[in-house]
């Protein structure tokens, strides 16, 4: 019973989100509240939510902290001359905004962060798609996409949890996994030229100059999504910049009223003259970001409280009068607003998946529908379950609750748990668009983009690189 009760809340919440019927808030707070009470359990709503809400909010923590850092980052001019490379590139192509789209994700998901990842591609790429009028979706399902297959680094999580859950090292499932994944972000980078390539055809092929002549696409606030900020020309200093609240790079003073008219200069991505730049701190800036990405990769300290201290310090370095400090938080509160509220509504959703049984009861009936004589083939089997397992459930469940069911099934039929282990990775291009991930809400908010538009997309796209990743596996021996 539980079994059908947690697939149908899952299937439940999808469908309403994905026709629009509720939004994401709504639905993750409100559906598993009610299938709470249908089985029977509702008494119990308050604990598992406290439960699930205690599990989330290190990860609320630092992605609070995280979107301010990375925003100071942004407004300070850090990431200017990536940016530039980049849009040097991209030039007015939509097939080249495409493909740099996912070269710059599956750049900077060198930091196995996929937050981190998300805020400086759309903040990089977001004004040339509204400017050349494409479709954000595509932004998003290819970023998603590729943040995905680089999430396998063994620093990104999955390739930890596997090694800790079946006690073997990160390296013996990751080095050998290497040309699988290559194949995969291979099959990302020509995902985004095929789709560049449809937009290039729907839209034209325009010059640098008859894109900057084009009026942009006027810019609309969806529900779950922040404000939009904008620089109004001619204003005084007081007037600050902001890469994250709209992708533009540029905001209006707080409590200002909102200027339809998008500044030229903004198709570059980040506003060039915008005030809050600090060149004569850059090294500062780039020596600081490095040591928190090491101080991350080393676990020195918890991710929350490394950006915690990072937000800090970088507030006070680059603007050291209040009234700048302020503003700068105040021009990062819609997002960060927005990414916590939504994380923490997915608590209520994973805390009672988990509370109720219901996740457990779910991996049960998966595992025990595989045939026996599927037995010698478990890392196939593993593979393909990681699709549907690791979207619907968290990275947690899947990895400390189903694998090593899967592992010991595999064993009694002779095969070994590390290529259970590297199987188990191939759906990871798929789980970064699960709604249990909470990165995800960070990329939508700040791409304007529905999450029911985003699932509707980017799902085949995802599911078929993941498909890529197990084959490549398969050919190439190593599962």
């Amino acid at each position: 019973m539980l079994t059908i009760l947690g697939f149908a809340m899952i299937a439940t919440f999808l469908v309403l989100i994905m026709t629009k019927k509720m939004s994401p808030i709504a639905a993750l707070v409100l559906i598993p509240a009610l299938f709470c009470v249908a089985v029977g359990q509702g008494a119990q709503l308050g604990d598992y939510v406290i439960e699930g809400v205690g599990n989330l909010a290190p990860t609320a923590a630092m992605l609070m902290f995280a979107i301010v850092y990375f925003g100071v980052m942004i407004d300070v001019g850090l990431f200017d001359p990536i940016v530039r490379g980049i849009l040097k590139f991209c030039q007015a192509d939509p097939m080249r905004i495409v493909v740099g789209t996912a070269v710059l994700a599956a750049i900077v998901s060198l930091d196995g962060d996929g937050s981190t990842t998300f805020m400086i591609t759309v903040s990089a790429m977001y004004p040339l798609y509204k400017r050349l009028k494409m479709s954000l979706v595509v932004m998003t399902g290819v970023a998603a996409t590729a943040n995905g297959v680089m999430n396998t680094l063994p620093w990104g999580g999955p390739t930890a949890r596997a090694a800790t859950a079946l006690k073997l090292d990160a390296s013996e499932i990751f080095v050998p996994m290497i040309p699988a994944l290559a194949m995969g972000l291979l099959a990302v980078f020509v995902l985004a030229y095929v789709l560049g390539i449809r937009e290039r055809k729907r839209l034209g092929m325009l010059t640098l100059d008859e894109a900057l002549a084009r009026e942009p696409e006027p810019e609309t606030v969806s529900a779950g999504t922040g404000g939009k900020d904008r620089l109004r020309k001619g204003a005084a200093a007081s007037v600050s910049a902001s890469g994250t609240g709209s992708g533009s790079g540029t905001s209006a003073p707080a409590g200002g009223t909102e200027n339809a008219d998008e500044d030229d200069d903004a198709f570059q991505g980040l506003d060039p003259n915008r005030p809050t730049l600090r060149p004569k701190l850059y090294w500062f800036n780039a020596g600081l970001t490095a040591a928190l990405l090491t101080a991350m990769i080393m676990e020195l300290l918890p991710i929350p409280v490394l950006f915690l201290l990072g937000a800090a310090l970088a507030l006070t370095v680059n603007f050291p009068h209040m009234p700048d400090q302020r503003a700068r938080i105040a021009a990062h509160a819609d997002n960060v607003l927005n990414v916590s509220g939504m994380v923490f509504a997915a608590a209520v959703f994973t805390g009672v998946l988990t509370g109720t049984g219901m996740v457990e009861h779910m991996a049960d009936w998966v595992v025990g529908t595989v045939p026996d004589a599927m037995g010698p083939h478990m890392a196939i089997v593993t593979g393909l379950l990681s699709l549907p397992l690791t979207y619907f459930m968290s990275n947690d469940g899947f990895y400390f609750g189903v694998l090593p069911v899967l592992a010991e099934a595999g064993a009694a039929h002779g095969v070994s748990p590390v290529e259970i282990a590297r199987a188990s990775l191939a759906g990871q291009a798929l789980h970064m668009s699960s709604p249990l991930v909470p990165a995800v809400y960070v990329l939508v908010g700040m791409a304007k983009v529905e999450f029911g538009d985003h699932t509707r997309f980017t799902v085949k796209w995802a599911v078929l690189t993941s498909l890529v990743v197990l084959a490549a596996g398969i050919l190439f021996g190593i599962m």
